[in-house]
């Protein structure tokens, strides 16, 4: 008896024309667009009337449009990898953009209408806030889950309505799309329902690259069926990088430099010794190179041990600030300026780390594809890690950043170290 039962259009969620209309980014992304530019714009020219010079209020009518769909563009690449809330962004990321835009036009002396532009960043927080609000309520994905192979391991913690399948079969279930371990062998009944799925716009997802795409890790054991050459970052990307990289340094220099003459008279007062100290690290392409920090340990720690509960005593008092709001780390502005670094990008081993974890860890010597970096994806999503166990996680976010290695994924890791360092998490 054949058990397959063909899924109908109905079975995708979402899937009548105004709900695809009313829960589009698209509608959303317009909508915003003429409500952030067209009500500043009547205000600016008097509501209609002519008592109002329109040269002014035309051109913040221009800027609030580019404003508005830098920042709503930027929010959208930055959302679309794991552990990011929109909502958390639009703050940030409208705000810096409207005032980048109000910078260009008065570094320019270009006239226009300031209040005009104003009510359109206000409008653009509202609108940006709401609509994301409304999308994170009303999309929560729902997905139809196949119960074979290995999925149960990479849906334990996801966020999504889980809706497991019982047979190839949807009956009444409308959902998002359907998950498969396609590793696993698939029957008849089961390979007609997931085509009969894809027939009718029902999306059909790799178990793993789902489960990747929600964790911000590609798992060690996925190395194999990529051939390597999949993690292969864009060259085009990285000379883009490398000079970015250069312009950042210089531009900070002239904040870094005060500060870490401030840290160096603090860490002469706190503990006698060296300021900076030098260690060797396994860089680009495996060669090595010595990275600078500032010394945050007193000079003769070695009778000493961390203790139980994460109490580290080779730590100096002056030291435990320097390591929670990263100070100790802006003497490697210089790496980056040198090549040897990048300010994103994998955090580098010592020679003899690399060393070990190559023979417990497969693959590792493969995150040396790419520049280390002052700050990485492992960094700020997973912190500080010293065990083996902990380090072959920190490699499947290394993983992770390498195939997405882009513009977008080191604006996402700057947002969030900048996020670290006003906080002070995941310090050690």
């Amino acid at each position: 008896m054949e058990m397959t039962t063909r899924p109908v259009r109905s079975n995708h969620r979402h899937s009548l024309w105004y709900e695809r209309i009313l829960l589009s980014f698209r509608f959303h992304y317009l909508l915003g667009l003429v409500l952030t530019s067209l009500l500043p714009a009547l205000w600016g020219w008097g509501w209609f009337t002519s008592t109002i010079e329109h040269d002014g209020a035309n051109t913040a009518l221009l800027a609030s449009a580019i404003a508005y769909m830098v920042a709503f563009r930027t929010v959208h690449q930055l959302s679309r990898h794991p552990g990011t809330d929109p909502c958390m962004y639009v703050l940030a990321v409208v705000t810096a953009v409207y005032l980048l835009i109000l910078m260009v036009l008065e570094l320019l002396a270009i006239p226009f209408h300031m209040g005009q532009l104003l009510m359109s960043g206000l409008l653009a927080l509202l609108c940006g806030w709401v609509g994301y609000r409304v999308a994170r309520r009303y999309r929560r994905r729902k997905m139809a889950l196949v119960p074979l192979g290995n999925i149960g391991e990479w849906f334990g913690h996801q966020d999504i309505d889980q809706r497991w399948l019982s047979g190839p079969d949807l009956e009444n279930l409308r959902v998002d799309g359907v998950i498969v371990d396609l590793s696993c062998d698939l029957s008849d009944e089961w390979q007609r329902f997931l085509a009969d799925c894809t027939i009718m716009r029902i999306p059909v997802y790799d178990a793993r690259r789902f489960g990747e795409a929600s964790t911000g890790r590609i798992g060690l054991d996925q190395i194999h069926g990529n051939r390597y050459g999949s993690l292969m970052p864009r060259t085009g990307y990285e000379l883009l990088k490398r000079l970015a990289d250069i312009a950042a340094v210089l531009l900070m220099l002239p904040a870094a430099l005060p500060l870490m003459g401030v840290a160096a008279i603090m860490i002469k007062r706190d503990d006698p010794g060296p300021i900076l100290f030098r260690q060797r690290r396994s860089g680009f392409q495996g060669e090595e190179f010595d990275v600078y920090k500032m010394r945050s340990m007193y000079v003769n720690p070695d009778d000493v041990r961390p203790t139980q509960e994460g109490e580290d005593p080779r730590i100096t008092k002056v030291g435990k600030y320097l390591r929670k709001y990263r100070i100790d780390e802006l003497p490697q502005l210089f790496n980056v300026l040198k090549g040897e670094m990048s300010l994103i990008g994998p955090r580098p081993e010592t020679p003899a780390l690399t060393e070990a974890y190559e023979r417990d860890i497969p693959f590792f010597r493969y995150r040396h594809v790419v520049r280390p970096g002052i700050s990485g994806w492992a960094q700020v999503e997973q912190g500080y890690a010293s065990e083996v166990e902990g380090s072959r996680t920190k490699l499947e976010y290394d993983f992770y950043y390498i195939r997405n290695f882009s513009f977008w994924m080191d604006l996402l890791v700057v947002i969030r170290t900048i996020r670290t360092i006003f906080t002070g998490s995941g310090a050690r």
